[in-house]
């Protein structure tokens, strides 16, 4: 990059310049010449140390490779005490309970699913925002979940078999979650508000009244000819929409138009996994998107079919309540912001030496400052009612990692002028050494923590690279079933219940893949609410309105009370290395893994390293389409290394299925004009040899993280585009 502007110490790219100068300061309380002279002291105080703990994580891997070398037969209590004398596992902190102040409803108290969503794409990023609330008609006609038997195709602009199997399927689940007196909500003729009560006249004649009056909290339009009833259940809402004169109202005894469901009730709008931001003008897209929710212009148009469209934030929902007040709910989903974790540096900005800083220093100080217009109220609508600021933290390795994190928050709130634990922290569980410290990593943020998760797929990830030496890692589909998986899923609720997270912060489980597969997602995906998560992560809208219906059958506040007295403890089946020393699988089988791992990689590495698309549906050997970001790229990646690594198989063996599976996905993406097929020049396809990168180098690479490699190879790409412009 050249010609940076010089600011104090610093070197900035002007685009990221301009950008904090121009939209960033305005109105945000704090001057330009403070903000910079501000980020130079950070990022000259902080650098050394974040350095410091990269360094510390190659020496514990280094040292965990060389126990695993000299001792090939695993001996439990020895390999434990080397952990312990490592600090891999640390010492246990006294009991607490986290005390995070001004935590929005969103998180303490309402259940409900969360969408993770690429920042940088305008639109999916307003999509995921206005998912707050969701057509449930328009969910279950447009996908599997209604099954296309007996006439119910998905075929022409509507259906009327379809669409009666939808209707009865959602005057079911009202009956379910909101039964009346008496009847069913099939046998609803109107829908009427008379003293403050709900009164549902039925066709059988008579009328009847909810189960439980105090569902009923609010209307649209006049009591005797309401628009729309809405109820609670649970913490969340849905709204009986009611419209006679609709082509769907008018087929319905109670001019029933649909059931508009409270469905993403937060978001994590993602600056990482789900990204391709390997330079500054990626980097202000990022940022510059991010400003635009929290203000409330941000804005897209687009053609679709031969029609313009636009999308921009919804406007919140007001409501009549029962005893004639007003009602306004939120609009828009509550947002996070997920920033990068540690590892990677940002030529964005360069410090006193020309070195790269630290993109998450970079990132939560920018992050911090964008929020100032929403905690200041300057934006068309606030995301947080309490002033609060949610970041979440990927990627991080231990309590002393939490606790870097917490300094910089702390640095960063003093810069910016917040109060103190303004800026509220979501620690994720996704690193070995997180999951066995957990406890002592919330307590380095228990003034600040409102949020924690697990992820199969990085954690995965990880638990191959620490162990690479220890022995070849079972198959991938095997891991679903191992001890430490197990045990780490549960663990991670047991401890966030210890420390008090009921009624305060969320719990959060993994995402649904699939999401073409929703009656499979409506069938399974409530096991993540009674395993004690108040929250899960959906792939889209339409899976998040979905996914909602579990919250309504399952109180997760009433599951968590139950587990509160579970104290089991689960670090040994957490250490239990998930190898295998008979290496008993047969060729095919072999070859079978090799072909789904290398299909996966390069459907993914394509679009990320050629298009700059680091989150989308990706169509896997099968071709089923699986919602993948780079998660998914670390376990496939460093389940490959480690094959290779033990001798299960061979460079070549590695380098013949990766040519073969790069035909299969050049196969898949023929019908875009924009794709650049990777098998016409093996040795010229930027892809296919960062491809070759992540399995080749696999072992070398930090904690089987996938950036260095991608990042480097999505810059050979960018400038080879740029010079055949």
């Amino acid at each position: 990059m050249k010609d940076y502007v010089n600011v104090g110490n610093l070197q900035v790219a002007p685009v990221l310049f301009e950008f904090i100068n121009k939209e960033a300061i305005p109105e945000s309380g704090v001057s330009s010449e403070d903000f910079w002279s501000g980020l130079e002291a950070i990022i000259q105080n902080l650098s050394p140390e974040n350095k410091a703990l990269l360094e510390k994580r190659e020496d514990i891997q280094n040292r965990i490779h060389q126990y695993h070398k000299d001792n090939p037969k695993l001996d439990q209590k020895e390999y434990q005490s080397l952990l312990e004398t490592l600090n891999y596992i640390e010492p246990e902190v006294e009991d607490f309970e986290i005390s995070t102040e001004n935590i929005d409803d969103e998180i303490s108290v309402q259940a409900g699913p969360q969408l993770v969503v690429p920042v940088n794409n305008a639109r999916y990023a307003i999509n995921a925002a206005n998912a707050r609330w969701g057509s449930l008609y328009d969910a279950l006609y447009g996908t599997d979940a209604i099954s296309e038997d007996d006439g119910a195709e998905i075929k022409g602009s509507y259906n009327p078999v379809r669409g009666d199997k939808v209707i009865a399927f959602s005057k079911e689940f009202l009956d379910e979650i909101a039964p009346l007196q008496e009847g069913s909500h099939k046998e609803a003729e109107a829908y009427q508000i008379f003293d403050g009560k709900l009164s549902i006249k039925l066709t059988k004649g008579g009328t009847t009244e909810l189960e439980n009056a105090d569902q009923f909290v609010g209307f649209v339009g006049e009591p005797d000819r309401a628009k729309g009833v809405l109820l609670k259940n649970n913490g969340l809402h849905l709204e009986i929409q009611i419209d006679r004169n609709h082509p769907i109202g008018q087929t319905d005894t109670a001019g029933v138009k649909d059931i508009l469901v409270e469905s993403a009730v937060t978001t994590i709008m993602d600056f990482e996994d789900s990204v391709t931001a390997v330079d500054a003008d990626d980097k202000v897209e990022v940022y510059r998107n991010y400003l635009g929710l929290l203000r409330g212009d941000l804005s897209v148009t687009f053609t679709k079919g031969d029609k313009e469209m636009k999308r921009e934030l919804n406007p919140d929902r007001s409501y009549t309540t029962p005893d004639g007040g007003e009602l306004t709910l939120p609009g828009r989903s509550l947002m996070f912001a997920r920033n990068v974790g540690h590892l990677m540096t940002s030529d964005a900005i360069l410090d006193a030496d020309g070195e790269e800083v630290p993109e998450g220093i970079m990132d939560t100080v920018i992050t911090g400052l964008l929020a100032k217009q929403d905690v200041l109220k300057n934006g068309t609508y606030q995301n947080s009612s309490k002033g609060s600021v949610y970041i979440v933290k990927p990627k991080m390795h231990g309590s002393e990692e939490v606790a870097f994190a917490n300094d910089l928050f702390n640095r960063t709130e003093e810069l910016l002028g917040y109060k103190p634990h303004t800026l509220k922290i979501g620690v994720m569980d996704e690193e070995r050494r997180t999951t066995l410290n957990l406890k002592a990593c919330i307590n380095e943020v228990k003034e600040r923590i409102a949020f924690i998760n697990t992820g199969f797929l990085d954690r995965t990830g990880d638990e191959i690279h620490t162990s690479m030496e220890a022995g070849p890692v079972i198959r991938k589909n095997d891991m679903k079933g191992s001890a430490w998986l197990n045990g780490y899923e549960k663990s991670n609720v047991r401890v966030g219940l210890e420390s008090g997270f009921r009624g305060k912060a969320q719990i959060g489980k993994g995402m649904w893949a699939m999401p073409d597969l929703m009656a499979e997602m409506l069938a399974t995906k409530d096991s993540q609410l009674k395993a004690g998560a108040n929250t899960a992560w959906v792939p889209s809208p339409t899976a998040a309105t979905l996914h909602a219906l579990h919250y309504h059958k399952i109180d997760v506040a009433d599951v968590q009370k139950q587990m509160s007295t579970d104290h089991e403890d689960l670090r040994n089946d957490i250490l239990q290395i998930p190898v295998t020393e008979e290496r008993s699988w047969k060729e095919e089988e072999i070859q079978e893994e090799l072909d789904n791992n290398a299909q996966g990689i390069l459907g993914y590495v394509v679009r990320w390293v050629e298009h700059g698309i680091g989150c989308s549906k990706v169509p896997n050997i099968n071709n089923v389409e699986l919602m993948e970001d780079r998660a998914t790229l670390r376990i496939s990646s460093q389940h490959m290394a480690n094959w290779l690594h033990h001798g299960i198989v061979t460079e070549e063996q590695v380098m013949e299925t990766l040519k073969r599976m790069a035909k299969v996905v050049d196969q898949q993406n023929a019908d875009d004009p924009e794709y650049q097929p990777m098998s016409e020049n093996y040795e010229g396809s930027v892809a296919f040899q960062a491809a070759c990168d992540l399995v080749l180098k696999g072992y070398d690479q930090p904690n089987g993280y996938t950036e260095p490699i991608l990042h480097k190879r999505r810059r050979e790409a960018k400038a080879k585009q740029y010079a055949n412009k």
